[in-house]
């Protein structure tokens, strides 16, 4: 067969396979074309799930008559002009295909105006080609796109669509989506005639919570982190989920650079290595999170769909995230969390969820460590004393609630009231009733003081009685020779030994009895895909880990009201320690409103 050129509604089509796979991906386009355009206001009315019908429209720019049939023109564009324009893309769309491509397979009219025109213009086409000359038409400024019968003239495509329901859940989660990228514009959108979702413009923070309660629910903000950090050129902010507000896949993960919302696996893995040491095994963290970075250090242009992007910088940007969220998590301390879990305890009981701010604060100076003395792991095994010292930082003489609370110094866990069973703590705080799960509290103390005597001794090498050697490809092998120093920071010392092949001859001395080669593919793969690993200290933490449970307090051991007031108060210093060391919350708080509510008091 000859090589030949490619009839245009044919190209266009190809282009549509690309671009438009379900009435969703429409929509998507067609708003961000609208912001693109300035608009404050987006109204979207759809038919049938969008399948028979969508209509958008906005009070943006406009676009002047005589550009109009060229806006229906592929790779036509007004937001790319030279090769500085496309390093450093600042507008959400900029191929110029979107509307040429969902013109080709549907009957698409455009109707737009701008503010210093007397009137609208109105351009349809079907399939892809001109049905009447553009005509004038009434419109305020701005511009409505309609588009009907998606993909009626390729029924192959139009086969794999779901039913109504789906296809309008899919397109709805869009338009939540694009929402919560661009807060000051108002959004509006009517399946079959019925609202679905108005939201009106939100420019402060209280209107953005509103806005982000209303997409994710007021759940997920009583039980978030507001975080605004800046750094190197780059800005977070948002809201991240408590650990204990996790879910059992990753639905609740938004994340926008540069408001586009977007899929990235270095994002992924950065995220997820901040919540690793506080995560149930299984769960995954929820998030509402921005990106600001300057846009000639990300690549938009890496996916048709431009859902993946491509940073120039990616190990500033995975290291940046996960500092920033671990730091943010590790501050959070049980003054912080205390309206946050109150809300909790509301849920499980079936109140109204009430809308609140939860702020943290830089941390106060830690205390000094107990002096809990540790035995590492021998060779092959992980057994360790089955106690630690006891609490050897018992307050004398605790306070009384009763008279703690008439002083009006009561501090975030209140103080001890009695023992259960040997394994809670019921304290009684300003807010009513504390439940602790004693073992669960001291081992995260436990771990988090072994932590930091570790990172304050430094990691101890362990050479090997026989060197293991390893066979890799050329490419590990050359990542493995310069970053030796790295490697060795990490606690692994290693040479090269041929062009495929080097020698582990050191790890580290916790980990003595691991798998020293598997341990070694295992960081080289993390150093090639993201420039970093945190294998090692993965698997450092879990035997610590192992540790801190074997010399935690027990379950039913008996503790007196001053141990238990002592454990109280070093839950409210340590790091991390709403969580155990496996992700399980240590306490909840019952407030009193809902303890009378149980005895029907005041009813």
């Amino acid at each position: 067969m000859p090589i030949r050129q490619l009839p245009s509604h044919l190209i266009n089509q190809i282009a549509a396979g690309e671009v438009v796979e379900r009435p969703a991906s429409v929509v998507k386009e067609l708003l961000e074309n609208s912001l693109d355009a300035g608009a404050q206001s987006i109204a979207v009315d759809v038919f049938q799930g969008g399948v028979k019908r969508m209509r958008i429209r906005d009070d943006g720019s406009g676009i002047p008559r005589d550009e109009i049939p060229l806006a229906l023109a592929r790779h036509a564009t007004s937001k790319l002009a030279t090769l500085d324009d496309l390093a450093a893309i600042k507008t959400l769309g900029f191929r110029g295909e979107a509307l040429p491509s969902i013109a080709s397979v549907s009957r698409f009219s455009m109707t737009s105006a701008t503010a210093d025109e007397a009137s609208g213009w109105r351009y349809a086409l079907e399939a892809g080609r001109e049905l009447a000359p553009l005509q004038p038409h009434p419109h305020p400024q701005g511009t409505t796109i309609d588009v009907q019968d998606l993909f009626y003239n390729v029924p192959a495509r139009r086969k794999f669509l779901r039913t109504e329901k789906t296809e309008f859940g899919h397109l709805e989660q869009v338009v939540k989506r694009v929402s919560l990228s661009h807060f000051g514009v108002a959004f509006e959108l009517n399946h079959n005639q019925r609202n679905v979702l108005r939201l009106p413009p939100a420019s402060d923070h209280e209107t953005r919570t509103k806005r982000a309660a209303q997409i994710f629910g007021n759940h997920f903000i009583e039980q978030s982190l507001f975080v605004d950090e800046a750094g190197a050129g780059l800005r977070l902010w948002g809201w991240i989920g408590l650990p204990t507000f996790s879910r059992s896949q990753s639905d609740l993960q938004y994340f926008y650079v540069n408001r586009r919302m977007i899929k990235d696996k270095l994002v992924a893995h950065a995220l997820r290595q901040a919540y690793q040491d506080v995560l149930f095994h299984g769960r995954h963290p929820a998030y509402l999170l921005f990106l600001e970075i300057d846009p000639a250090l990300v690549d938009v242009n890496a996916h048709p769909t431009k859902h993946e992007v491509r940073f120039r910088e990616s190990r500033l940007v995975h290291e940046f995230l996960f500092r920033t969220i671990k730091r943010v998590i590790a501050q959070s301390r049980p003054e912080d969390q205390a309206q946050a879990t109150t809300a909790r305890a509301e849920t499980h009981f079936q109140d109204p969820p009430r809308q609140q701010t939860v702020s943290w604060e830089e941390p106060t100076a830690p205390g000094p460590l107990p002096t809990y003395q540790y035995q590492a792991p021998r060779p092959g095994d992980r057994r360790v004393a089955e106690q630690m010292a006891a609490y050897q930082r018992l307050q004398a003489a605790a306070p009384c609630a009763e008279a703690a609370e008439q002083a009006g110094d009561v501090p975030p866990l209140g103080y001890a009231l009695a023992q259960l069973h040997g394994v809670y703590i019921l304290a009684q705080n300003a807010a009513g009733l504390i439940l602790v799960d004693m073992h669960a509290a001291h081992e995260r103390i436990t771990y988090e003081h072994m932590k930091q005597a570790q990172q304050r001794e430094g990691l101890k090498l362990q050479p090997l009685l026989v060197p293991v050697t390893a066979s890799l490809s050329q490419r590990e092998a050359d990542c493995i020779e310069q970053q030796a120093e790295r490697l060795r920071a990490l606690g692994m010392e290693v040479d090269r030994s041929g062009q495929e092949q080097v020698t582990i001859r050191a790890i580290p001395a916790l980990l003595r009895g691991a798998d020293a080669e598997r341990l070694l593919r295992d960081v080289v793969a993390d150093l090639l895909a993201l420039g970093d690993s945190s294998r090692i200290a993965e698997q450092l933490n879990e035997v610590l880990a192992t540790m801190a449970c074997h010399g935690s307090v027990r379950a039913n051991r008996r503790m007196t009201v001053a141990e238990m007031n002592a454990l109280l108060r070093d839950m409210e210093r340590t790091e991390r320690s709403g969580q155990c060391n496996h992700g399980r919350p240590t306490w909840v708080q019952l407030p009193l409103h809902q303890l009378d509510r149980l005895f029907q008091r005041g009813q």
